[in-house]
């Protein structure tokens, strides 16, 4: 076990080396969405509740989560291209020590993403500013686990040319399935079901609940959760199958 824990920790520092070698991924990952909660709120907040701060903080902070999705795939499917990986196949690792490796360099990443969109909010709105706050934070960790662990499935069943197209369709997903856009109560019963069934609206949900508040605890809160962590689950075992096979050959 303490061998393990090495390894993973081993493999987490050199991920958080790579990561930090790219800033302008991390400027855009973080950049981006700061830009789009900053205009959208000032130009739509008076017109439509959809985009107050109170619901827009954490609907950009979940959509944002969206792109850790691409960045792990990419950073992995540049290690699968590097043959990092392939050497690392032929090691005593495991192949839950890669994933936890590259999940605990990635994590600290969508918290600070998260904590940045939240004190934005609380800046252009201080009314948002409540205990509530730091719980919303918190299970943002919970729901970019679901990203990142989408990502390093991608990363690991796909090459760097395609992996970017496959990641774009969670963007997309998360941009349009979501309802941080627009709201979902007029659309037929057949794509409110798909939204219900699907992570997207329930990860931004979960989070929206977590921070304004909620009147059923079961509809409002566990449901939404247990639905990301079933997906995120999901995920995750699907990538420590891909990576024991892709141990296999190597």
């Amino acid at each position: 076990m303490r061998d393990s824990i090495k390894r993973i920790r081993t493999l987490a520092g050199r991920n958080v080396k790579e990561i930090l070698r790219d800033p302008l991924s991390l400027i855009f990952m973080m950049g981006l969405p700061l830009f789009m909660e900053v205009l959208f709120f000032f130009i739509f907040h008076k017109l439509t509740a959809q985009f107050e701060i109170r619901y827009l903080a954490p609907g950009i902070a979940v959509f944002a989560q969206a792109f850790t999705t691409l960045f792990a795939g990419l950073l992995i499917a540049l290690d699968r291209g590097t043959s990092f990986l392939t050497r690392l196949y032929v090691s005593k690792a495991r192949s839950y020590e890669f994933i936890f490796g590259y999940t605990l360099s990635l994590l600290p990443v969508a918290l600070v993403q998260s904590a940045l969109f939240f004190l934005v909010g609380g800046l252009l709105d201080p009314s948002f500013w409540s205990v509530r706050f730091l719980w919303g934070i918190l299970l943002c960790g919970v729901t970019s686990l679901l990203f990142i662990g989408l990502g390093i499935l991608f990363g690991a069943m796909c090459s760097e040319k395609s992996v970017g197209g496959v990641s774009s369709a969670v963007i997309a997903g998360q941009s349009i399935l979501s309802g941080m856009w627009f709201p979902t109560e007029g659309l037929g019963d057949g794509f409110l079901t798909a939204l219900r069934v699907l992570p997207f609206k329930n990860a931004t949900m979960l989070i929206q609940n977590a921070v304004n508040g909620y009147g059923d605890f079961v509809a409002d809160m566990l449901c939404p959760l247990l639905i990301v962590l079933a997906y995120t689950a999901a995920a995750f075992a699907l990538a420590i199958v891909v990576f024991q096979n892709k141990m296999k050959r190597a």
